[in-house]
């Protein structure tokens, strides 16, 4: 299955069924009336967000989505049936965005919110409805209300609670791959990820999700490489662990420009917690270790971590310090909401 993470849909909602102009036909009722019945409501638009998807891809080959019209109203008083709603399911994570993708309309971060989208037209009314004291054979009836339309954007931000970030080969999927169960494709020749990937990482009784995104190289804001798009995946993350690769050249100056492309992307990724961490040192000498750590350490104003993800080595050191960061995290946001709950 392909990764999507953004799609362009068309939605409409249905149009409401027309109301009956009908007369009462009965043997030996000389007045019938009128029995024009009410036409049935048409069907809403919904979107859910659902367990056991993590790609919109189904939306990839279908785009235009369209609930049913109610049905019309009938003689004898009978009302038309309401029209069939239609349901987009989505995964977690998912925000809706106008045409123009720029304002967001709804956000969908846990399972099991629904959203009425659209409403559905309402039905036009019989001849029955029209009847007065002084107009006993109205000979009208109003035709159904049109549904509502327009195009939208679907876009996927993957869910985590930590981000991978660093240049192509730092050694990112291979982190991700040694601490979870995750299996992305690593491999003994330079290449990049060109999907973001998951993982759940387990350290002293504790989980929390991380999150493996493309690599970034110098440009990607101006749509160098892939680009820098793939960094909405990790906008929800309470930390980032920043991955530099020991085998390069300078490794404060591969630090400095992930460091930008972070920060011409926005989106507060550049406020972020970051844990700074030089990789691959299984591959370097006790000198060459030892220089790159002082490059590193000069460039990110702080003590970086050394470790490996081949050997084992600072592994744990790495995730338990996300841990704690994300621990912290989430009491804070659970003060806050026992503040705003609380009533006086």
């Amino acid at each position: 299955m392909k990764f999507l993470d953004q799609a362009k849909i068309y939605v409409r909602s249905g149009d409401g069924g027309a109301g009956c102009l009908s007369f009462r036909r009965e043997k030996f009722i000389e007045f019938g009336g009128p029995d024009g019945g009410d036409g049935g409501r048409g069907g809403d638009v919904w979107i859910e967000c659902v367990d056991g998807l993590n790609t919109l891809i189904d939306y990839r080959f279908q785009q235009h989505f369209k609930a049913k019209k109610g049905g019309y109203g009938m003689g004898k008083n009978r009302a038309g049936g309401k029209g069939d709603d239609v349901v987009l399911k989505v995964p977690a994570g998912t925000e809706v965005l106008d045409e123009e993708g720029e304002t967001v309309i709804a956000d969908l971060t846990e399972v099991g919110q629904k959203i009425r989208f659209l409403k559905g037209g309402n039905g036009g009314f019989g001849n029955a409805h029209f009847q007065t004291s002084t107009n006993q054979a109205p000979r009208r009836a109003n035709p159904g209300q049109e549904g509502e339309e327009r195009w939208i954007w679907l876009r996927l931000k993957l869910i985590a609670d930590a981000g991978l970030v660093g240049l192509p080969n730092a050694g990112k999927s291979t982190f991700l791959a040694a601490t979870t169960a995750a299996k992305p494709k690593i491999a003994d020749y330079p290449f990049t990820t060109l999907h973001p990937g998951l993982g759940v990482v387990r350290v002293d009784g504790r989980e929390f999700v991380l999150a493996d995104i493309p690599g970034l190289i110098e440009g990607a804001h101006e749509g160098v490489g892939i680009g820098d798009r793939f960094l909405a995946h990790i906008e929800r993350c309470r930390v980032l662990l920043h991955l530099v690769d020991g085998t390069s050249e300078h490794a404060g100056k591969t630090y400095k420009t992930v460091r930008k492309e972070l920060e011409l992307y926005g989106a507060g990724l550049e406020d972020k917690p970051e844990i700074v961490a030089l990789s691959k040192a299984d591959a370097l000498d006790p000198d060459q270790l030892k220089q790159q750590v002082a490059r590193l350490q000069r460039a990110a104003r702080k003590k970086p971590l050394v470790l490996s993800a081949s050997t084992g080595e600072g592994v744990t050191q790495a995730l338990r310090a996300l841990a704690h960061i994300i621990d912290e995290s989430r009491g804070e946001d659970e003060a806050q909401e026992v503040q705003e709950a609380w009533r006086p």
